[in-house]
């Protein structure tokens, strides 16, 4: 069991871990302010960096440049900076509430780039007091946000070497706000019918796709896990056996699950995350009839770079 793959159990960390969510959304709405919309979303989505949840820079309202807000969670700060070289730095700390947060950081972004207006409405979680009036989450605990960081970080680390050799269109590794995850989307190139008519679901899921990602567990699953699916699926798309051993099919999520633990405790942790995305899109991709050379290239080697 390697000590570089930490434990990430939700109930030891639902109150930090519920806080840290709703600071991430605060990112993705400046987002959604500001950047230049993509296709399924894309432009909503922040990045993990080697500091913490950051946005792509951001068009400054003022036409001064750009800017980037991030959740430091090595110096546990929300920043705010500009492309001239200005920021401007919000504490995290145990006990200082959403709602402070997020007022701290739009005063921010608005001193550093001008007016700019967000809904402040959570989304896809279990709460609905605005971010901007949310006293509730106000718990922080550093070392708990830094044992997450740890685990995000190496489960990034291998969505990243899963899509890098993929000869199609495919998402980088996005940090997705709404449900607190990792993940990375390949393409086939086809459109499909989006599941819902709900405005998430009616954009994001417009094209055929298996996502692969990992996320932190939550109140209806404790451990933290990687996770695969297909959209769309066809039927018997969850009678698969996958790799590596561990790997199984969630009835409830309806998705593909190989759980954190038994990855950390692999005799080699990335190796068997790898696995477990590549096992799970090479079953995605015979099932809903992919180009064969297309989903080949997910485990290929690219040309080297002369």
């Amino acid at each position: 069991m390697s000590s570089d793959w930490p434990p990430l159990s939700y109930g030891e960390w639902s109150e930090t871990c519920d806080t840290l969510h709703a600071h991430t959304q605060i990112l993705g709405k400046l987002a959604v302010a500001l950047a230049a919309p993509e296709p399924q979303l894309q432009h909503a989505a922040l990045r993990l960096s080697a500091r913490g949840w950051e946005t792509a820079p951001l068009a400054a309202p003022d036409g001064s440049g750009a800017i980037v807000a991030a959740l430091d969670l090595r110096s546990h700060e929300a920043l705010v900076e500009h492309s001239d070289g200005r920021c401007e730095r919000v504490p995290l700390v145990p006990d200082r509430p959403v709602a402070a947060v997020t007022r701290e950081l739009l005063t921010a972004v608005r001193a550093l780039a001008g007016p700019v207006e967000i809904d402040p409405t959570p989304q896809e979680v279990s709460w609905t007091v605005p971010l901007d009036a949310d006293e509730e989450h106000a718990s922080y605990d550093s070392a708990q946000v830094s044992r997450y960081f740890a685990a995000a970080t190496r489960a990034a680390l291998v969505l990243a070497a899963f899509r890098a050799p993929f000869r199609g269109r495919s998402t980088p590794v996005n940090a997705w706000w709404g449900s607190f995850d990792l993940a990375v989307s390949l393409f086939s190139g086809l459109p499909a019918e989006p599941p819902s008519k709900d405005f998430i679901m009616r954009n994001a899921m417009d094209a055929q796709e298996v996502a692969v990602g990992w996320w932190p567990g939550d109140g209806n699953h404790d451990g933290a896990a990687f996770y695969a699916y297909a959209h769309p699926a066809p039927e018997g798309f969850a009678a698969a056996t996958l790799s590596p051993a561990g790997a199984h099919w969630d009835g409830a999520l309806g998705e593909y699950l190989l759980d954190w633990q038994d990855v950390r405790s692999s005799a080699d942790p990335h190796a068997s995350g790898l696995a477990f995305a590549r096992s799970a899109f090479r079953h995605a991709c015979a099932v809903c009839d992919w180009d064969p050379l297309l989903a080949a290239s997910a485990e290929g080697t690219p040309p080297p770079v002369v």
